[in-house]
């Protein structure tokens, strides 16, 4: 087998495969994550943001299907490259298409494309991995991968985007720019890749033959994955440790809105968590060269214990707190049933909803508040004659006053209650202490998010033929699309059947202890499979020289 220095310069070969994760990272973060689900849901109402989980779900699973199927065909001489530049411009240009259509079922289909094209073009992005470099160099390289993907794709054309969108006021036209800006993006760097990186390992076989062979090869790599042990394990290790990692970037925001924090203060909190990804990333993969990939991983979910831990305390913080005063404050003012004389009256009250329904952002939740809109406005504006209270909590007594006398302006009887200050101030101490937490959650997060993913990629790339390599990696990414739905529904059950948010998140050290357990139960197999296959690999690069 060839050796080449760790510690030497990145060769043409490894700098090109790096920087397509600089390249793509931007689709991840402005249409996957934040920006694109954001105007989707703006120009779709609620029919169309029912389907959207529809859509993703679809998109996912026909990724997941595919994958292995394509990775076998591009294993063959000439394909991974012709399978990558394709599935980029279906990627690329779909999403160019997103800024243009105007109805959500086009949206969504646009959307759907564009996921396949991101998902696929991974896929065979993972299987050049042994093309370009060393089983020695793996891990470096890998995390040097995912540290570029989370300071460009991630952080720089992201910041560009809200600054944009902020100085717009988040029009359409900035919405269309920040989808575009994916395009270019992605396009612009994805050209390293697609111009110095080559398959050096392949399978030979003659063009008639290709999908027969495709198949066949399909069916064997199914079996070995089963059959050897140490990549059964590894494999199923991944899978819920994976969707561990998977449901904290998911759920992080929810979780945060439910106990009351500031949708501002998270959204730079996470900002954060990208930013420390990237150095610990590339230190992950130092330290994995001293302690080994399987142990840096290990640490890793260690680290994932600790941060559950003080999501869970975070929670148990604010909760109490958050249930108390929020049952006092919905007590604060009752207002009964009122009368309109004429249109314009109607007109000023459904104004001065509104206005109530906004000031109580940062108590009740958007559910919540939805509900006290539609009622007082169903009743009132049609001229309910039956007394009907709602009730209201307000952020400051100047606000409650300007509406006490507005509302006496059009004729509501009302019943006006002091607010609890003691508890009120006591829930906001305990969402400031909580903030605090969140932004601490952030950066620990940020310390094993990127390290976990990286080595995981590179030492299944140790485990496999170098010359099946985008096969394998089909089904990593199969292992990879499913293991993002465990996660969540736990998170949901648990909630659901404690009404504690706080025990949801407790609840995913299941998938944590799981993986981990498997990883330190089954290391001696998985050092076996990794020792074999590194023999295999060092015959087949004989034979090729």
């Amino acid at each position: 087998m060839r050796q080449r220095d760790p510690s030497k310069r990145f060769t043409k070969q490894e700098k090109s495969w790096i920087f397509y994760d600089w390249a793509n990272s931007v689709y991840a973060t402005n249409i996957m994550a934040v920006i694109f689900p954001i105007y989707y849901a703006s120009m779709a109402g609620d029919l169309g943001s029912k389907w959207w989980g529809i859509g993703v779900s679809v998109a996912s699973l026909i990724g997941a299907v595919i994958a292995p199927t394509l990775g076998a065909v591009a294993d063959f001489k000439g394909n991974k490259k012709k399978l990558l530049f394709a599935f980029i411009l279906i990627g690329a240009l779909s999403t160019a298409v997103l800024a243009f259509v105007s109805t959500w079922q086009w949206m969504l289909v646009g959307y759907v494309i564009s996921h396949i094209g991101f998902s696929g073009s991974c896929v065979f992005y993972d299987s050049f991995l042994p093309d370009v470099t060393t089983d020695e160099r793996m891990d470096r390289v890998s995390g040097w991968g995912y540290a570029a993907g989370y300071i460009g794709g991630s952080t720089i054309p992201f910041v560009i985007s809200i600054a944009v969108m902020l100085l717009r006021n988040y029009d359409p036209i900035a919405m269309k720019f920040a989808i575009l800006i994916v395009t270019v993006w992605w396009l612009v760097f994805s050209i390293p890749i697609l111009k110095n990186v080559k398959q050096t390992h392949y399978v030979e076989t003659p063009p008639s033959e290709l999908a027969k062979h495709a198949m066949s090869n399909l069916w064997d790599t199914m079996k070995r994955c089963v059959s050897n042990k140490g990549l059964f394990i590894y494999l199923i290790a991944y899978f819920l440790y994976i969707d561990g990692v998977g449901a904290v970037i998911s759920l992080a925001t929810n979780y945060g809105a439910t106990l009351g924090l500031g949708t501002t203060g998270m959204i730079f909190a996470l900002l954060v968590t990208q930013l420390v990804a990237a150095p610990c990333a590339i230190l992950f993969s130092k330290l994995s060269g001293k302690f080994g990939a399987i142990k840096m991983i290990i640490s890793a979910i260690i680290m994932y214990f600790i941060i559950c831990g003080v999501g869970f305390f975070m929670g148990r913080l604010v909760e109490p707190y958050q249930l108390d005063y929020v049952s006092a404050a919905r007590t604060s003012i009752a207002v009964q049933g009122v009368a309109f004389d004429n249109k314009e009256d109607e007109k000023a009250w459904s104004s001065l909803t509104v206005d109530l329904v906004e000031d109580t952002r940062d108590v009740l939740s958007e559910a919540d508040r939805a509900a006290a809109f539609d009622e007082v406005v169903a009743d009132y504006v049609r001229q309910a004659g039956d007394a009907t209270a709602v009730n209201y909590v307000f952020t400051s007594d100047a606000s409650r006053q300007t509406a006490v006398t507005a509302l006496t302006n059009v004729g509501a009887d009302l019943d006006v209650y002091a607010a609890d200050t003691a508890k009120q101030e006591a829930y906001n101490g305990a969402r400031t202490t909580a903030t605090t937490l969140f932004w601490v959650l952030a950066a620990l997060v940020g310390t094993v998010q990127g390290g976990i993913q990286a080595l995981s990629r590179s030492y299944y790339g140790k485990l496999v033929p170098q010359s099946r390599s985008a096969e394998y990696f089909g089904f990593y990414d199969v292992f990879g699309k499913f293991a993002t739905v465990i996660g969540p529904l736990l998170y949901s059950m648990f909630y659901f059947l404690t009404d504690r948010a706080s025990v949801g998140i407790l609840s995913l050290l299941i998938l944590f202890g799981g993986g981990g357990i498997l990883l330190i139960a089954g290391r001696k197999e998985l050092s076996k499979t990794e020792k074999e296959m590194r023999a295999a690999n060092a015959v087949m690069e004989a034979e090729e020289a």
